[in-house]
């Protein structure tokens, strides 16, 4: 006998008398199981314990402005934080009175609002450039609701009273459509009620057109011009923002010179252009919210909630990211939670974080949140002494800012075959996202978004497929044998692998493509094993039925006779549920029949302990634990197994 056949054949002996390769296995950590009250009784001693390091750890996390203040570097920031307040003060005068428009409100409330925001920002937020103020999508959901509340309360849409108050003996303070308003189309000078409910989109535009005829013609050629001024000088600022030091506030200039053209040609009272009106100074005394309102507007408030809290969050990680500093998310939600709670006892409405503000303050030198108190300072200058200087603007002024300020929103229509481009799935919500906030209503729109994305997410885990793997080389690389060539089989082992985690809703499929992808339906295999026996018992003695049912019954031996044992990998595997280990449990049971192996191999620490919570590692039904941290371990325990017994019990 050659020397080779007898070193293999003393090999084998060898292997059998040694047993089946043992994989590398980690030491758990054993974990410490402490008792739920212990747990409870720690964390309300460590939240309720009271000392001076505890007060003053309470006071840094909640007004972040106490712990970077005193760090704060005089000489070399005040510069850039003083012109970006500056400038951004400047910029939100007129905004703040335009956008009050969009939220049915009064210009005053609109610099309110923008005073506020900016100095409980300051002390609150985390983030170094975001300019927190009032938002154009956020306006118009405001408005949306102002507007269907005067409508119920009996006010007409389409007045503009400034009083904020009258007192009658009898029955107390009375609170006009102003006082009410803030309790929470003039573009070419027509007074159009705001549509409601669904298609108000719609509703508007047919409105429109219906009263084209009574367009106010000197509004219109006054929006014209302000457009043909400010369109061209806003794409000059966005073309030349890195030569200019600063943005030059074209709309400051533009609000000047038409208040100037109003007041001296008596626009209000020669052509009947609608304008700002009186503009009170100084505040109001605080008073408290109308609590009646809420079971009206919960729903309402619950999604400007949302969208204005993941605004104000993106913006301050994009912008953290940016200057290489750490926003911290829910000192942000605390943030602009409070520059809308606060800011309601004083007549405000809803704020966020601004984009073309924030844009602006980073670029002219920003440096810290000193700048929104800079910025605070100028709005307040405008409310004690300049704000009774615009009574003459007209509305329609404020109406162009508001569209020229939109125009980067309507924009993003341009930017749908690149986002095509890059993932249809995102698209496809984006645009049924705001056709259904756009032609129904916003609320909706938010709602079917959320929906959509859902069922998108659902919905991969349900196109999930078990793909076979083989390895290249010799290295620990395993990939889709349909996806890459020279990938290599193991002998007498298939390995594949089901890219989504396990649960109720997808444990069918997992089982159904796996067993199409293993080329044998067990349940089918089972289900004609027992048509032939019961074929076989309505014909007793057929000795050619029992032949036919042997041959049936093996032909999955026939065909893969090299195949004993399954591997499947479990590292895109998440998680499992009960039902996700049900199906694993029935995968396992169902090839043992077949006399073949299921082994499940890297499967990360939450699907080990959900494994071994519900029940699926089971010694007396022949699975026993054993940890496969790779393929290749799993491979070489399955093929040991094999030449061990010459045939392979379930081992998982």
């Amino acid at each position: 006998m050659p020397i080779e056949e007898v070193c293999d054949s003393v090999s084998a002996e060898d292997d059998a008398k040694k047993g089946p390769d043992v994989p590398f296995l980690l030491e758990e950590r054993v974990k410490e199981k402490v008792p739920w009250k212990d747990v409870l009784r720690r964390k309300v001693g460590k939240k309720c314990s009271c000392s001076s390091a505890r007060v003053k750890a309470l006071l840094v996390d909640s007004i972040p402005i106490v712990k970077w203040l005193p760090k704060y570097q005089f000489k070399n920031w005040i510069i850039g934080d003083a012109m970006s307040g500056l400038i951004v003060g400047i910029l939100l005068v007129p905004q703040s009175i335009a956008y009050s428009l969009l939220a049915e409100q009064d210009p005053i409330y609109g610099l309110y609002t923008s005073f506020f925001a900016s100095i409980i920002y300051a002390l609150l937020g985390t983030s170094k450039h975001i300019s927190v103020g009032m938002f154009g999508v956020l306006c118009l959901l405001v408005g949306q609701v102002v507007d269907r509340e005067l409508t119920l309360a009996g006010y007409p849409s389409n007045t503009n009273q400034t009083t904020l108050g009258n007192m009658d003996n009898s029955t107390g303070p009375i609170c006009d459509r102003s006082c009410y308003a803030v309790m929470i189309k003039y573009f070419l000078g027509l007074h159009l009620p705001r549509a409601q409910g669904w298609g108000s989109l719609i509703k508007t535009w047919i409105s429109l057109f219906k009263n084209l005829g009574h367009t106010n013609f000197c509004d219109l050629i006054t929006s014209v011009l302000c457009l043909l001024v400010l369109v061209p000088t806003k794409e000059l600022n966005d073309r030349f923002k890195a030569k200019l030091k600063a943005p030059i506030p074209f709309e400051l200039f533009v609000v000047i010179a038409a208040t100037l053209a109003s007041h001296f040609g008596r626009f209000e009272e020669t052509y009947g252009s609608d304008v700002a009106g009186n503009i009170p100074t100084g505040f109001m005394p605080p008073q408290l919210p109308s609590w009646s309102l809420i079971p009206n507007i919960a729903v309402d408030a619950f999604s400007i909630a949302i969208v204005g809290f993941a605004i104000t969050v993106s913006l301050s990680e994009m912008f953290a990211k940016k200057h290489g500093y750490i926003v911290d998310p829910n000192q942000e939600m605390y943030a602009i939670g409070f520059c809308n709670i606060i800011p309601s006892f004083f007549r405000c409405f809803t704020t966020s974080a601004a984009l073309t503000k924030t844009l602006v303050k980073e670029s002219t030198g920003c440096q810290t949140q000193v700048s929104g108190l800079v910025t605070a300072l100028v709005l307040l200058l405008v409310m004690l002494v300049i704000a009774p200087a615009f009574y003459s603007l007209q509305k329609c002024v404020l109406a162009v800012i508001i569209v020229v300020n939109l125009r980067g929103a309507l924009r993003k229509f341009g930017d749908i075959p690149q986002m095509w481009r890059v993932n249809r799935v995102d698209t496809i919500i984006w645009l049924i996202t705001m056709g259904t906030s756009a032609l129904v209503n916003t609320e909706l729109g938010l709602l079917v978004g959320v929906l959509v994305s859902a069922f998108c997410v659902l919905g991969r885990t349900q196109s999930a497929q078990v793909r076979q793997l083989g390895q290249a080389g010799d290295r620990e690389l395993f990939e889709d044998i349909a996806s890459y060539k020279g990938l290599q089989s193991q002998p007498g082992v298939a390995v594949f692998r089901y890219e989504a985690p396990i649960y109720y809703a997808n444990q069918a499929l997992f089982k159904k493509s796996l067993y199409r992808s293993v080329g044998l339906d067990p349940l089918k295999e089972k289900a004609r094993r027992r048509k032939l026996e019961k074929q076989r018992n309505q014909k007793q003695g057929g000795k050619d039925q029992k032949q036919e049912m042997d041959v049936s019954t093996n032909v999955y031996l026939l065909q893969h006779n090299s195949v004993h044992t399954l591997v499947i990998d479990c590292s895109p595997v998440l998680f499992l549920d009960t039902a996700g280990v049900n199906a694993l449990k029935e995968v396992c049971k169902d090839y043992k029949e077949l006399g073949v192996s299921v082994l499940l191999a890297q499967c990360n620490t939450s699907v080990i302990d959900s494994l071994r919570s519900g029940g699926f590692y089971d010694p007396e039904k022949g699975t026993k634990e054993i940890q496969f941290y790779t393929l290749s371990d799993a491979i070489s325990y399955a093929q040991s197994l094999k030449s061990q017994n010459g045939d392979c019990d379930t081992v998982v």
